[in-house]
């Protein structure tokens, strides 16, 4: 089969085309044929092993796909790797059937960028209604599908932030309230005047760096901060107790493999909720752009440089 392998950690420079074996499956898991794999940050934190998780090489990246299995199931899987190629195996606990009229790309939104959004906001921040929510990065696979679930589910004020007037445009398409530049010089100052002159009550953080430090100094009492991902690469500015208790103010990480240690299936839960508001149209998939295969490295070049909207996916046919 085809795949992109990587031999050694890096920048996109390292996603290989390569032909590779095809994987077999174990007991408790499913080979399925790839129709879309999708494509996130955090794989360009795989490449060079920066991630949570600790990479070792070879490595084929790529941890989702929706596809089909051998008795004819149509589903979409988290795999953690492998899933750019032709074919993936998952744990079957890990893979959920996607319904009628779900197209590829947003069953692929919906297990990682949609389950994402939904427990930041349901979990991390507890978001209640009327209270008001700043989603960064809000033109992205997370934060397009954030603004969209903070507006179905009562938000007083949606402010969000996007580094580009087109960004800004479509995140107020999608129903924020209001759009702001995050490269302001007085970001603190901005969201507070973005939310009629208040402070902030929650905060859905990806960027890291100086984002960070002035999201957190916006924040209401008894506001809450979910960080989530550190796309720019800096280190916020260190945080004491103290500081916090001064402030009544909460921050929070959240990294979605940690769902599955959770009572329940709340994962299933999440999925049913996203998939029947797509479905009725109340939740909309961005599309990021479709790239072949063998352009894997563009998409990760694209990503890193934030040329891109919404849901990347990857078509293993081309």
């Amino acid at each position: 089969m085809r795949a992109i392998q990587i031999t050694e950690f890096g920048g996109p420079e390292v996603l290989t085309v390569t032909e590779l074996p095809d994987p077999e499956a174990g007991p408790g898991h499913l080979l399925i044929d790839v129709s879309r794999a999708g494509v996130n940050y955090a794989d360009t934190h795989q490449a060079e092993n920066s991630y949570l998780a600790e990479s070792a090489l070879p490595l084929v990246p790529g941890g989702e796909v929706v596809g089909t299995t051998a008795d004819g199931r149509r589903v979409v899987a988290l795999v953690g790797t492998g899933g750019y190629a032709e074919k993936a195996v998952a744990p079957e606990a890990r893979a959920w059937d996607v319904p009628d009229g779900i197209d590829d790309r947003t069953a692929l939104a919906m297990v990682v960028q949609g389950a994402s959004a939904w427990i930041l906001l349901r979990r991390s921040v507890h978001l209640a209604p009327g209270e008001s929510v700043v989603v960064h990065a809000a033109a992205g696979g997370v934060g397009s599908l954030a603004v969209q679930l903070a507006k179905a589910w009562g938000a007083g004020r949606v402010i969000a932030t996007a580094s580009s007037q087109d960004k800004r445009d479509l995140a107020l398409e999608l129903g924020a309230d209001a759009a702001v530049d995050p490269g302001e010089p007085d970001l603190k100052a901005a969201l507070i005047e973005a939310n009629e002159g208040r402070r902030v009550d929650t905060v859905l953080e990806m960027t890291g760096g100086s984002v960070t430090d002035q999201s957190l100094r916006a924040l209401a009492p008894f506001g809450r901060l979910a960080f989530y991902g550190m796309a720019s690469r800096k280190e916020p500015s260190p945080v004491r107790p103290a500081t916090l208790m001064s402030h009544s103010t909460t921050i929070a990480g959240m990294w979605l493999a940690h769902v599955f240690q959770l009572p329940g299936d709340v994962m299933r839960t999440a999925l049913g909720e996203l998939f029947g508001l797509a479905a009725d149209g109340r939740l909309r998939v961005v599309g990021g752009g479709e790239y072949g295969l063998t352009e894997a490295r563009r998409a990760h070049e694209d990503m890193r440089a934030r040329r891109t909207t919404g849901k990347l996916v990857l078509d293993p046919s081309r």
